[in-house]
């Protein structure tokens, strides 16, 4: 009988406690394994290499949020499964997660029960989802229906999203250079690009438009 390598997992969530936890779930059993942690999403994107067959991201982590870490693992290593976590049964986050490339979408609060279906699905290519977010999607899709209308694309970039995150977690410009490694000149072009594309005027609004995005928790 020929042994199957365990699937390598990347885990990223901003709470060592969570990780701990989540980590003694996946190793116990012996088709999974855990090769990396991560402490946030940009932290995340650099760990996900070739020695990883799946990511786990919690959604609202610091410096790049779980969703933006998706996108982002997504473009440069699409081999790579995804799966999201969060606290939140929010439909924006799932819209959002499932926008971003990741197969499921699993609530922290039943993890234990989930998580290792949903980890066993995305390796073979099958969606997961709690049931409170499929009613979302078909309710989704049938208001858009009627509406006639689309999905909406994001229309900034990922650079963008990333200063418009730290913006809303109150960064001042000279902070947000600093964590990205830019210059405050630089930071403060994208944020009047940004303010232009969303036809928005301060800080204020760019919050709540962090919060509607998912970029931010409320």
């Amino acid at each position: 009988m020929i042994s199957l390598e365990p699937t390598r997992i990347l885990l990223a969530d901003d709470h060592a406690l969570v990780r701990r936890g989540l980590r003694l779930i996946l190793d116990a059993e012996p088709d999974l394994t855990v090769v990396a942690e991560a402490g946030n999403g940009a932290e995340a994107v650099e760990l996900a290499d070739e020695g990883v067959d799946l990511a786990i991201l919690d959604i609202a982590m610091p410096r790049m949020t779980g969703i933006q870490a998706a996108r982002e693992i997504s473009r440069r290593r699409p081999e790579i499964r995804l799966l999201m976590l969060s606290m939140y049964d929010n439909e924006q986050y799932l819209f959002e997660s499932l926008k971003a490339g990741a197969s499921g979408y699993v609530l922290k609060s039943v993890a234990d029960r989930d998580l290792l279906e949903a980890c066993r699905a995305a390796m073979r290519g099958e969606p997961f989802l709690y049931p409170g977010a499929i009613t979302a999607l078909i309710r989704d899709h049938l208001q858009r229906d009627d509406q006639g209308e689309g999905l909406p694309a994001s229309i900034l970039t990922p650079r963008e999203e990333e200063i418009v995150k730290l913006i809303a977690e109150g960064h001042s410009s000279k902070e947000i250079a600093d964590l990205l490694v830019i210059s405050v000149k630089t930071v403060e072009r994208h944020r009047a690009n940004v303010l232009g594309k969303l036809g928005m005027r301060d800080r204020l609004e760019l919050t709540r438009y962090a919060i509607r995005a998912g970029l931010v928790e409320p």
